[in-house]
Order: structure tokens, then sequence, then C-alpha cells
């Protein structure tokens, strides 16, 4: 009997100690996300406390994940994995000791929301680059909608659940003693992780001088290579004027339109967390597209397309529905997207690249969310979702055109699996 194409990547050891270990982890990362904050409550912080404590983690993530990808390019990725899991273990193992034993204060949460960044800075870019060395090119795809997959069921569903309940029955030091025992539980499984083989053919990473040598290497592949240069700013431009309407005018909108309060927010969140899921398990199950460039681009830019309704309904059920499509589309062009860069990026730069990849995509999140109050006090919030969700595909538009993207699909086809340097030269 055959096995389902999303199912693939299980039938390799080395898999499947790495996603067992992912799950674990990530869901310990959804209970920290509800556990931090009626901590930082409990030590009677207010707004401002909790800004600082999660503020934190992102000045962690961001201060270090370049860094984190020349590390993925220069050492093994199976001993950064480890070390990651380790120093999240010591982090929350330390808040949870002195949470019990009631010595906690708000500066132990910051600097061990602080590390967990830092961590995540380190885990990504190594998780990103051990994929192909564990996997073939073929199971990728799959690998990669598992992983967008389990990521919203148990880092924004199940984990967050989890902690408000032993939250609610307990205490939030309960909650973090239950966040130690996740990332004990990941590290030791993280332990029968075999070493990974050595990449097959292809030229040999070469000296590297410095960090910064690093560095330039990777941002000139970028520059030269057409197809990832234009996806790179197309996800800068898209995270601009995208994640501040969601993250910070949705909520306005739910309530004078729903005449909802939080929980219908909330709720409205999950349902666009399990569109998520949705699409990238059905992308892990079908077959890479023929046109897989282009499908990718306009999966995210038409996928933003019905945030332009979310502004004029009055109907919870709508609003879900356009949600839902949102989440299912920026996920199943996620999948394809972490696809792409461990099949064509070369193996030497594939840390750095993804690295790349995740300081772009974050970094301007903190301006789009700083610009969209102010614009939604002097502009119609349905006129801000209006004119996003209509200038979306239009951007991926010029993202296909200018990066050459239908020919260079066509030039580079990943039926088979493609040599380990997809060269700049193609530009």
């Amino acid at each position: 009997m055959s096995v389902p194409r999303a199912l693939r990547p299980f039938a390799h050891h080395n898999y499947r100690v790495l996603i067992a270990a992912l799950a674990i982890s990530i869901f310990g990362t959804g209970m920290w996300a509800v556990a931090m904050v009626y901590q930082v409550i409990h030590l009677d912080g207010g707004p401002a406390e909790l800004s600082i404590v999660a503020t934190c983690s992102s000045v962690g993530l961001l201060a270090f994940v370049l860094l984190g990808g020349i590390a993925a390019d220069r050492l093994p990725r199976r001993r950064l994995i480890l070390a990651v899991e380790a120093v999240n273990l010591a982090a929350i193992g330390a808040v949870s000791f002195l949470a019990l034993t009631d010595r906690l204060q708000l500066w132990h949460l910051a600097a061990a929301a602080f590390l967990l960044g830092v961590g995540a800075a380190f885990f990504f870019p190594a998780y990103s680059a051990i994929l192909p060395r564990i996997l073939p090119a073929d199971d990728l795809l799959a690998a990669n909608g598992m992983e967008g997959t389990i990521r919203p069921l148990l880092q924004q569903a199940a984990g967050p659940a989890a902690a408000g309940m032993v939250v609610a029955a307990f205490s939030p030091a309960a909650a973090i003693g239950w966040i130690s025992f996740c990332h004990l539980a990941a590290l030791v499984i993280l332990c029968f992780l075999g070493a990974e083989p050595a990449p097959e053919g292809g030229p040999a990473a070469p000296a590297k001088a410095s960090v910064l040598a690093d560095l330039r290497e990777g941002v000139a592949y970028t520059v030269k290579t057409p197809w990832l240069l234009w996806t790179l700013l197309w996800a800068v431009v898209a995270t601009l004027i995208f994640i501040g309407p969601i993250e910070v005018l949705l909520p306005f909108a739910v309530a004078a339109q729903l005449d909802g309060d939080a929980s219908t927010f909330g709720f409205l969140l999950g349902i666009f967390g399990a569109g998520g899921a949705v699409g990238a398990m059905v992308t892990a199950s079908l077959p890479l597209p023929r046109r897989y460039l282009s499908v990718m681009i306009m999966m995210w830019g038409a996928g933003i397309m019905p945030l332009a309704i979310l502004g004029f309904t009055d109907s919870f059920w709508v609003m879900a529905g356009a949600l839902f499509v949102m989440g299912a589309t920026g996920s199943a062009g996620m999948v394809i997207w972490g696809t792409l860069l461990q099949r064509r990026v070369p193996s030497h730069l594939l840390g750095r690249i993804s690295s790349l990849d995740f300081f772009v995509s974050l970094a301007l999140m903190p301006v789009s969310m700083a610009l969209a109050g102010p614009l939604g006090e002097i502009i119609p919030i349905w006129l801000i979702f209006l004119l996003v969700g209509l200038a979306s595909p239009v951007l991926s538009v010029i993202a296909i055109v200018c990066g050459r993207m239908l020919r260079n699909e066509i030039e580079h086809p990943l039926e088979r699996t493609l040599a380990p340097a997809d060269q700049p030269a193609e530009a």
C-alpha cells in the first residue's frame, strides 16, 4: 500500500526525531505566550511591563538571526539544534525555579524572553539547512507542509489553550513548569538525532575569512539571483502593508462591524490559523506545481485580496471565511517557498539565505504595526483594507515580471533533483 505523500518523510529516522522534538518544543512556545502574560500580571506588571518582556524576545530574534544563518552554514546543524534546545531549557527552567520559590522578578522574565528570541534566531536557519541533508529532495515539500500544519495547531491553538487551563487551575508558575518539561523532553528526543550526511556533489563550501565575509556572500548571492531577490522584496513590502492592518486594525473592525469583543477576535484568529494548517497540509499532499514560483507569489498576493472584504461585511461568517482563505493561501505559499530554498539554494549558503529571509520578513513588522494605528485615525479602516487587498496581487505581478519567474521556473524544473549550485549566473 502506497504511503500518502504528506507522510513520506516519516520513513526517515532523523526526520521522525526532528519533527517530534519540534512539535513538543513549539507546543511549549505556545504555552509560554500565555503563561508569560499572566506571570507578568502576577508580578503586578501592567501593559508597559508586558510590552518590555515581549519586546525582549523580538530584539533577541532580530539581533541574532543573521548570525544564526552564518552559524548554520559554518557549524554542524545537529549541534546547533541541540544547543538551542539546551538554552531554551536553561532559560525556562531558571524562570520556573524562581517562580516556584517566589523569587522571580520581571527582569528575569525579560532575560528569559531575550534568550528564547536568540534561540529562535539560531534554530530556524539550522532547521531549514538540515532538512535537505536528512531527506530526499522529493520529500521536502511534505516536510515543510507538516511543519506548516503542526505550528498553528500547537503554537497558536493547543499550547495557549493548555497554558490557560493550567494557569486557571493552578498558577502561572505551574504552567512555566510544564513548559520546562516540554523543552526537557524535546532535548532528550534530539539526542537520538543522527549525524547529518555530507552533501552529495556540488562545490565544497569555500573557506571563510570572516563572519562579515560570510554575510556579504549571502547578500551577493541574493542580489544576483532575480527570483530570490524579488521574492524577498515582495515579502518586505507585503509585511509593511499587511501585518499592521491585521494585528492592529482588525480588532477595531471586529468591534465596529460585528459588535464583537476579545473572544470574537480570538476566535477569528483561530480560524485564520486553522486555514494555515489546512493550506499547509493540502500543499504537502500534492506534487510541487510546475509553475512553482508564479503559483507561490500569486497565492500570496491573491490570497490577501479577501482583506478588502473585511472592511465592509457585518457578517461573522463572511469575515471568518475571508480569514480562513488568507491563512490557507499564505501558508501554502510558505510551504512552497521553504522547499524552493532547500532545493535551489546551494547547500553551503542555505543557512544564511534562510536567515536573511527570516530577517526581512520580521524587520518591518514593528514599523507596520506602528504606522497602522495613526493611519487608522485619519483614514477609514475599510479603505485601508480595500487598498491593501487590491494592491497585493498587483505587487505579485510586478515581482513575477521583474524576477523573470515565468521563464526561470520552466528553465529550472523541480520534478527532478537539481544540482546543488543554482548559480546566480542565471541572472
